[in-house]
């Protein structure tokens, strides 16, 4: 079923809430002040059905400037706004305001109501007609119906309803299948009951007993009971008015501007990058790092505008630009907002979110600009592709993506999948979480590691290769190992990049040995070959060889590294050669035996307790033994 809002926009004591009364037969001025005032102040809610039997919501806004914030919040998630204009006065300056902020939030449907037209003569009501008629030019309401009416005689009542009802046929259902929504504008308690929320929901679907956050922040909470119309549901649906009563939190946790939606569904955020639009008549330009006030959902904050593509913005032009936030919000790309002065505060302009987390962008930055444009009108693929491009550095999960898009999974995995097949990005899939990286971020990434070896090797021509932490802390500090790991096996799996043991190194290099670094390592192995199972320390390997001490350590040291010699404690080595054949005297004697001690591998090895000890727990290390009580058996 179709969910409808109506909304009312207009000057003050135009007669919104006369209209709405004489529609629906309920009075939206709830406060006390606002009665005793004659004016709105706050949002009103209310209801009414159409002659087709649709349910329409309503929400009266109120018209005094001072209470533009308040109205600003209400005309989120209006499908069909009436205009109100008094035929007494004509069009306001709040009038002008109201419908350049309809026209700037893409409000689509809407008509026009002349209220107390009962008080005008009929040659003056043509005129105001053809007033507001000018007056609407170029927006949304340009050729709309018009209709006088007198909301305390009745005129006119009747034929505003059926054109309600006739335009509730033409508004776009909700994404009733995308991520639940609901930007709150009142936060109250009801004795026995708890804290309550309202809002418009403008996507998804909410569920009693469902388990939701508010964002920003970390509040999570249970629905525990959810109300549309004054009447109990277990289930509300996208575009219905919603009241919500949520466990646990208290009214004080909770504002206005917050947003409740499926737990971990958003990402809080500092920044918006957007495409901003500048009213044609304004009397000032904008310049780079104005503060400003910022409306978005329900919420409002201040913020700095950087503008990225002009030193200023003049009425009527437009242009991208980043808002920094002075406190956190959470947004979509795709929303639509209004921008006011700090002071003195009146409209100037606003526009549409194109990332809701972006980095911090530069201004004038060509590579920024054109993911922008792309972001602007691309289609979804590319701009998938164009947050992992962005997002890439920091390893993206598809729930990372899904919140920066505010999109169901499904189609997000779908335009990976897409993505994937036309070699456009990398998916590293673990146990727990799949990862994607651009194509762009992934070969940038090769080609920095394998120029950091190549520099490597001409430094230290000795080493067989860089240690592989020194890599993974180097590039990918931001990574968690087992996803840092496996995107250096998809480097390495192209080829230019080997691995031995912890060490990398480039495919094509060899390390080449002067004359005399060959004459010391064959003197290293020969030492090693003539203790046997009793290896020399270092020191002593250090002054039986005759050559340069710094010499000797690096040719040992490049042995260590290539896996001729192989480090079993902190101070003892052995020769490869010696090492197999020590492993391979264990395995024989324990294919006829079920178990080893420390004692009879001594005595196998003719060698002291301490070297059998740290060539059994080094084997432990290895998973090639395991250790029971004072016995090893092959693992």
């Amino acid at each position: 079923m179709k969910h409808i809002i109506i909304g009312t926009a207009g000057h003050i004591d135009h007669g919104k809430t006369t209209l709405i009364r004489a529609l629906t037969g309920r009075n939206t001025d709830r406060l006390r002040e606002e009665q005793e005032r004659g004016i709105s102040i706050e949002l009103g809610f209310t209801y009414f059905d159409l002659p087709s039997g649709k349910r329409a919501g309503i929400i009266d806004v109120p018209g005094h400037e001072k209470f533009i914030k308040n109205m600003l919040a209400g005309v989120i998630g209006i499908d069909i706004v009436i205009l109100v204009v008094a035929a007494d006065e004509g069009v306001m300056p709040q009038t002008k305001e109201h419908l350049a902020i309809l026209d700037l939030l893409g409000i689509k449907s809407g008509f026009i109501v002349l209220t107390k037209a009962d008080l005008v003569e009929e040659e003056w009501l043509e005129l105001v007609k053809e007033e507001v008629s000018m007056s609407v030019e170029g927006t949304f309401l340009e050729g709309t119906p018009i209709i006088p009416v007198s909301s305390t005689k009745g005129i006119g009542i009747d034929e505003t309803i059926k054109l309600i009802d006739e335009l509730s046929d033409e508004v776009e259902e909700r994404d009733s299948e995308g991520m639940p929504r609901l930007p709150v504008d009142r936060v109250f308690t009801i004795s026995g009951f708890g804290t309550i929320v309202t809002g418009t929901l403008i996507s998804g679907t909410l569920k009693v007993g469902e388990e939701v956050q508010v964002f920003p922040g970390n509040k999570t909470t249970r629905i525990r009971s959810l109300q549309v119309h004054d009447k109990d549901t277990s289930i509300v649906y996208a575009g219905q008015r919603v009241a919500i009563n949520l466990a646990g939190l208290k009214k004080s946790e909770l504002e206005r501007g917050d947003v409740v939606a499926s737990i971990g569904s958003m990402k809080d955020t500092m920044m918006l990058d957007v495409k901003l639009k500048i009213l044609r008549d304004i009397p000032k330009i904008i310049e780079n790092r104005s503060r400003l006030r910022l409306y978005i959902g329900t919420k409002e904050v201040l913020c700095r505008v950087v503008l990225l593509d002009n030193e200023f913005l003049s009425p009527g032009e437009s242009g991208y630009a980043q808002l920094r936030l002075e406190e956190p919000i959470v947004a979509k790309r795709g929303d639509k907002f209004i921008l006011r002065f700090y002071s003195p505060m009146f409209t100037i302009g606003g526009g549409e979110v194109l990332e809701s987390n972006p980095d911090k962008k530069k201004r004038f930055d060509e590579r920024a600009l054109e993911e922008l444009k792309i972001k602007e009108t691309g289609d979804f693929t590319e701009i998938v592709e164009k947050i992992i491009l962005d997002k890439s550095s920091s390893y993206p999960t598809v729930k990372n993506i899904v919140m920066y898009t505010v999109m169901p999974e499904d189609k997000v995995i779908n335009e990976i999948k897409k993505l994937e097949q036309n070699g456009k990005i990398k998916i590293i899939s673990l146990l727990k979480d799949v990862y994607i990286v651009h194509i762009d971020y992934f070969n940038q990434l090769k080609d920095a590691i394998e120029n950091e070896l190549k520099e490597y090797h001409k430094k230290k021509p000795l080493k067989a290769g860089m240690s592989k932490e020194e890599i993974r802390s180097k590039y990918l500090k931001s990574a968690k190992p087992k996803m840092a790991d496996s995107l250096l096996n998809l480097i390495m799996d192209d080829g230019s990049i080997c691995q031995n043991g912890q060490v990398l190194f480039l495919k094509d290099f060899k390390i080449i040995y002067s004359e005399e670094q060959l004459k010391i390592v064959d003197s290293i192995k020969k030492e090693f070959l003539n203790r046997g199972f009793i290896p020399p320390k270092l020191e002593e390997l250090y002054d039986i060889i005759k050559y340069d001490k710094n010499n000797v350590e690096q040719v040992f040291e490049s042995l260590v590294d290539c896996g001729e010699i192989i480090q079993i404690k902190e101070d003892t080595y052995f020769l490869k050669e010696l090492y197999t054949k020590a492993l391979s005297i264990l395995k024989d004697y324990l294919a006829d035996n079920e178990s080893i001690t420390a004692s009879q591998y001594r005595d196998l090895l003719n060698t002291n307790r301490k070297i059998a000890i740290g060539l059994l727990e080094y084997f432990d290390q290895c998973k090639i033994t395991k250790r029971i009580e004072d016995k090893r058996t092959l693992f």
